[in-house]
């Protein structure tokens, strides 16, 4: 009849609306509201299994005082993350992680945090760190992606486009080629694990803002990021590093991250 709705357009909308309605959520310290259809049980799954196969398929690095370091800065920012979101009652929210922090012998400049605590950096990117401040700058931007379920998120929004809004494990079920590849690209990983694709630019400044607290909550002077994405953006000429091409590193950035700053040096002070 004229003026009526195609029946099969009712059912999606409302199907739409009750799970942007049941599966929001806030991320921490920035208060952005944000849709996570997949629990953490399935997320971590999914990278617990695909972190495996990668380390089992790369070489861990000999050096015994860089990897030394990477598991020291790791852990300290991770006792950081971890005491924040207990005093905020909010700690159920890390229940699952697994936290690895394991460098590679590589020359990329590059590092990355799956689901669940599971962190890679490169040997490439250490002469650009230099000590173990510039490496906090690195692994709390990382594990910010991570904990504010920036993957969770962009793999909800692929499997309400590309499929539907089907449960992960029906989309495993009936599609788990597509899903597989929808999740390596939705957590910051290409076709091979390890291969880091660009996350959106809002996500970039997120976790901008809360690595900035986090390294600061963990002792490390945030102040250190500026001259570190400086050098990254010094860093352009010739071969743009992997690390670059996808965390872009441009004056608007720095000047960002100048303005965050007198909010991480309050958490800095406190350490």
């Amino acid at each position: 009849m004229p003026g009526m709705l195609p029946s099969r357009r009712i059912p999606f909308c409302l199907l739409f609306a009750v799970l942007l309605l049941s599966a929001c959520s806030t991320v921490p310290i920035s208060g952005r509201r944000q849709i996570n259809l997949i629990s953490s049980n399935e997320i971590n799954s999914m990278s617990f299994t695909s972190y495996k196969e990668f380390l089992g398929s790369h070489q861990l690095s000999a050096d015994a005082e860089n990897a030394a370091m990477v598991k020291k800065t790791g852990r300290n920012i991770q006792l950081a993350v971890e005491k924040y979101f207990v005093d905020n009652d909010m700690s159920d929210r890390l229940d699952g992680y697994e936290w690895e922090f394991n460098l590679l012998e590589e020359d990329t400049i590059n590092a990355w945090c799956m689901p669940g605590g599971k962190v890679v950096v490169y040997s490439g990117i250490l002469p650009l760190t230099r000590d173990e401040t510039g490496l906090a700058v690195v692994l709390g931007h990382e594990i910010a992606h991570a904990v504010a379920n920036h993957g969770n998120e962009r793999m909800s929004q692929g499997l309400m486009v590309e499929m539907g809004g089907a449960a992960l494990s029906q989309a495993l079920e009936e599609q788990p080629e597509a899903t597989r590849s929808l999740f390596l690209t939705s957590f910051g990983l290409g076709a091979q694990v390890g291969v880091v694709l660009p996350y959106s630019r809002l996500h970039e400044n997120e976790a901008d803002h809360l690595g900035l607290i986090f390294m600061a909550m963990a002792g490390y002077d945030p102040r250190e990021a500026v001259d570190f994405w400086k050098r990254m953006a010094a860093g352009k000429s010739g071969a743009t590093p992997e690390f670059l091409s996808t965390h872009p590193s441009d004056q608007k950035r720095i000047d960002n991250i100048k303005s965050l700053m007198p909010e991480a040096l309050k958490y800095y002070k406190k350490s």
